[in-house]
């Protein structure tokens, strides 16, 4: 078990986003995180990752307690995450994007020119190795997605939690980014997949979890959790 969470609160004045969430991630897995909207995706990504701080409970990775560390100490213990909203680094290139991380995180290099080469090399496996010159500022929407992942995968993460890579993709986007979500899960980094494409979170995910209301609802096999009544009326209503 690489990361566990026990009994997770969080609140925003009387709005509860997380309600006492227990769950558990297996090294290796690609976990699917799914719900409707509103219902603690994100505000649990920003708990693991250190962005809010619980009002109780416990996150432990690798067996070590987390809970409460800044974003920076937790990216240090091997967890990187995506944002829905991009924000690179708009007047640097897409190579100093990935430097950048490639020189902090849990592994940081101390040599600019190894941190050159290793960010080439992210660049290259993300799709994006003719554009390592190109400033940020210039990158449509798909491109901007793949420098927001590939910048995450520069601080050498164990765990990666990623945040609607996949929205506003046409179907052949799509069909690229499942791709390199797998090629990244193939890679050996255990990934946290948020996504409202059924069709893509079906196709990588080996386990899904299911939030409602800031609680967890249904938890499983993918096509079992789907077909799941509670699930269903979530998504769709009584």
């Amino acid at each position: 078990m690489i990361l566990e969470v026990k009994k997770l609160l969080k609140t925003f004045g009387g709005l509860v986003a997380v309600r006492d969430l227990d769950l558990t991630v297996n090294e290796g897995e690609t976990v699917g995180l799914i719900g409707p909207n509103g219902s603690g995706k994100t505000t649990l990504f920003n708990l693991i990752s250190g962005v809010l701080r619980p009002d109780r409970g416990e996150i432990r990775f690798n067996g070590r307690d987390i809970t409460g560390l800044k974003p920076n100490r937790v990216c240090q213990t091997g967890i990187a995450r995506t944002f829905q909203l991009t924000k690179p680094f708009e007047q640097m290139t897409a190579l100093q994007n990935v430097m950048i991380g490639r020189m902090y995180g849990s592994e940081p290099v101390l040599s600019i020119k190894k941190a050159e080469e290793e960010s080439e090399k992210i660049l290259e496996f993300i799709g994006l190795g003719g554009k390592s010159l190109s400033m940020a500022a210039t990158f449509g929407m798909v491109d901007r997605k793949r420098l927001e992942i590939a910048r995450a995968l520069a601080t050498r993460p164990r765990l990666l939690l990623l945040d609607e890579t996949m929205s506003g993709l046409t179907p052949a986007e799509m069909e690229d980014a499942v791709e390199l979500v797998k090629a990244i899960g193939d890679s050996g980094v255990t990934l946290i997949v948020v996504e409202h494409v059924m069709k893509a979170i079906l196709d990588i995910s080996s386990r899904l979890i299911v939030l409602n209301y800031g609680q967890k609802i249904a938890e499983g096999l993918p096509q079992e959790v789907v077909n799941d009544k509670k699930v269903i009326e979530a998504y769709l209503g009584e």
